[in-house]
């Protein structure tokens, strides 16, 4: 079986790693670039610095009269200079500063959770064991990783530390100061990817049922073999959305995909996902050699270089045909299946059971069998409506409903409505049997 480019991260260093670091810090892993792209000219890259520049000065007027400029922007792709500055005000995280100035060190002063502590240091040597800022326990990566997670663990004790996190903590670091990928970090964890840290797995399973959806509606051939084959979401695509790709993409593919992340929201993750899924099992004789649930996650875990490709990944993300309406409906589509399960289960668990047993005796043998009726209630029926109807069947939420927005525009994060939308928490464990799927959680909470 062939090693997905996640856990080739996990091998050895002296076996894969290179005498001096790519451009971008990398040593070896998957994520090393030794053929960059051939950059713009020295001409364009000035020019696309100024009008960023221009645009970042004037960040309140473009956020609330020309959002769809900054969108554009962000899709071609931000200036490498510019980038760390262009997402401290994408995400916000401009604002959380100037609010609370001192917290980031404060926060530092404080103990903490020793739970939460432990489990941060038992995490931080396994990010990006290939890059320059991670290689040993004494270098300034490593450190500011464990102060970014331990701060964050203290700000906002009901998430406090999930594994998952610790990927984009890092990720952050290497383009931000400490205290600026501190305020990004929680912008994206109470923002961008709400609720997904949280102990529960609601919200990870609503997601994979609407990447399901809007698998049908944009490539239906891959859709049927992941039916016929019993492929469950869960089983794919935790990792991809857990970690915001994170552990997914080349570096190159991964940066342009966070450039328009951070301006349009979860939409971005979703896809990228259906990019890759429709990429990977779009031919015919690649579905026909997976003639398994086995064979076809290991194409996916592995997709080709070519699907993974920034251009590739950018110019398919913008071509797939897909409106906000269509994730809307499927976002309705599965908070209202969720609510007749949830009443479904209220009524089994209120209506009065009845048990016949039939004692049947043979010489000195005795069989028993057991009726149970569970036909829901009339009254858990009108809960079940009631539930339906209370339902939040937004996609589209404002920046205006974030914290870190003060002046901002009303468009910036895109994601799906409601208390419970976005995936859920980091995840140690997925099985697969009969058609169901097993979720283990690693969460760690103050």
């Amino acid at each position: 079986m062939a090693t997905s480019p996640r856990s080739a991260d996990t091998i050895s260093l002296c076996s894969t790693v290179s005498s001096c670091p790519d451009r971008n810090g990398f040593y070896g892993g998957f994520q090393r670039t030794d053929k960059p792209k051939e950059p713009l000219s020295k001409a364009q890259i000035i020019a696309r610095e100024k009008k960023w520049l221009y645009m970042i000065d004037n960040w309140s007027l473009y956020m609330s009269k020309n959002y769809k400029k900054i969108r554009d922007r962000c899709r071609k792709g931000i200036p490498k200079s510019i980038r760390p500055r262009a997402w401290f005000f994408l995400s916000g995280a401009y604002l959380l500063k100037k609010k609370h100035p001192n917290l980031y060190t404060e926060l530092l002063e404080k103990p903490g959770n020793p739970h939460v502590i432990e489990e941060i240091k038992k995490d931080k040597h396994r990010q990006f064991p290939f890059h320059e800022m991670f290689l040993d326990e004494d270098k300034v990566g490593q450190i500011e990783l464990f102060n970014v997670l331990k701060a964050y663990s203290i700000y906002n004790p009901k998430v406090g530390f999930c594994q998952a996190q610790a990927p984009i903590a890092a990720f952050l670091l290497m383009h931000l100061p400490a205290e600026d990928a501190f305020w990004v970090f929680v912008s994206v964890c109470d923002v961008y990817l709400e609720d997904y840290f949280i102990t529960g797995l609601e919200v990870l399973q609503n997601d994979a049922g609407i990447l399901e959806g809007l698998l049908k509606k944009t490539c239906p051939p891959v859709y049927r073999h992941l039916q016929k084959h019993r492929v469950e979401p869960l089983l794919y695509m935790t990792d991809w959305f857990l970690c915001a790709m994170t552990r997914t993409l080349p570096w190159e593919t991964l940066l342009r995909v966070w450039d328009c992340f951070l301006a349009e929201g979860i939409r971005v993750i979703f896809k990228v996902a259906l990019v890759i899924l429709g990429a990977s099992l779009n031919s015919h004789k690649v579905r026909k050699q997976c003639n398994g649930l086995c064979e076809t996650l290991e194409v996916l875990r592995n997709p080709p270089d070519n699907v993974l490709d920034e251009d590739f990944i950018i110019n398919h993300m913008q071509r797939l045909n897909l409106r906000v309406e269509d994730f809307q409906i499927e976002h309705t589509r599965q908070k209202n299946r969720r609510a007749k399960q949830k009443a479904l289960q209220e009524a089994a668990a209120a209506a009065p059971s009845t048990t016949t047993t039939t004692a049947i005796a043979t010489n000195a043998t005795a069989t028993a069998t057991a009726t149970i009726n569970l036909t829901p209630s009339s009254s858990s029926a009108a809960t079940m409506a009631q539930s339906s109807n209370s339902q939040n069947n937004t996609f589209t939420r404002s920046r205006t409903t974030s914290p870190t927005n003060i002046t901002s525009g009303s468009v910036t994060v895109v994601n799906i409505g409601g208390d419970d939308s976005a995936s859920a928490l980091g995840v140690s464990n997925i099985s697969s049997s009969n058609g169901s799927v097993s979720v283990t959680a690693n969460n760690y909470h103050t």
